[in-house]
């Protein structure tokens, strides 16, 4: 039956190579707090540190952002930094990471990566999970779920020869984000990268092309990325945490307005309406790539 349908040649067991190259590559993007855990990474560890509640920092860190018309993201970066020397606390790399490993998860996020993956390969595709986020990425390599990801776009802070943090490195606000969307569809892992990511490619040069896209976010913060998404026709999903009453009607909002497709609660156990609805997607991203082969036939 091959013979006939030479593009599909992927399909033989006996040729690895070929199996490889026509292996659809599908991204799975994460926001991560409010989205993988139920709260703001800094409130795990680094708050207390501080002697302060979440509701004191976050309203430090607003009246920061309002009162010198700053980027809400610069300007908790500053009031981290600012409050850590206070209380003669060094912030550190290794330090963050400490921080990193308690936070809280939503219900299934440990095991979810490994399930999701089983299904990927079960289906014939292979599935890559990545974050973008407006929280650190030192705490998120410290957190127990880093090494599912096949990179981490967030922000960071620059260190001095002593290891210590001392001025922000990678600052990711609400619209920035969307550039990193761009990056893992042309599979560029560096934050620095301003050239390439800006270039023309051709569509069979791009590693994971938008259609191949699922995105997870939590709100409004997360518009800008779930639009660009959905423009290119990739999957967007809505998140909400069923213990906060306010954030379904965030997700549903969301859904009327169109920026998402679908809306689920945030648990990702086996038995979950998430991970039935993003094996659905899958399923049919690995259908529209099949249809895609099978056009090319001549």
């Amino acid at each position: 039956m091959y013979e006939k349908f030479p593009k599909l040649s992927y399909l033989c067991k006996d040729n690895q190579e070929t199996t490889m190259r026509r292996k659809p590559i599908i991204a799975l993007i994460y926001d991560f707090d409010g989205t993988l855990s139920p709260g703001n990474m800094q409130e795990f560890g680094f708050i207390q540190a501080i002697g302060q509640t979440p509701e004191e920092f976050w309203a430090k860190s607003d009246g920061i952002a309002k009162g010198q018309d700053a980027s809400n993201i610069l300007a908790y970066m500053k009031l981290m930094f600012d409050e850590a020397r206070a209380n003669g606390i060094r912030l550190t790399r290794e330090g963050f990471k400490r921080y990193g490993a308690d936070i809280k998860l939503f219900e299934g996020v440990r095991d979810w990566f490994r399930n999701v993956n089983e299904y990927g390969e079960s289906k014939g595709v292979k599935i890559e999970h990545y974050i973008n986020s407006s929280g650190l990425t030192e705490i998120i390599e410290g957190s127990p779920i880093a090494r599912e990801f096949k990179h981490v776009f967030a922000g960071s802070f620059i260190y001095d020869e002593k290891g210590e943090a001392e001025w922000p490195g990678i600052a990711v606000d609400y619209t920035a984000k969307t550039q990193y969307l761009f990056k893992i569809q042309k599979g560029i892992f560096s934050s620095r990268d301003a050239k390439r990511v800006n270039e023309s490619w051709a569509d069979d040069d791009k590693r994971i092309p938008f259609t191949n896209m699922i995105y997870f976010g939590d709100g409004d913060t997360d518009v800008p990325s779930m639009k660009v998404v959905n423009m290119f026709g990739g999957h967007s999903i809505a998140v909400f945490n069923t213990a906060i009453p306010h954030k379904r009607e965030v997700a549903r909002k969301l859904l009327r307005q169109g920026r998402v497709n679908f809306i689920t609660p945030a648990s990702y156990t086996k038995d979950s309406r998430t991970f039935r609805l993003v094996c659905a997607i899958i399923d049919r991203i690995k259908a529209d790539n099949e249809l895609k082969l099978l056009a090319r036939y001549k």
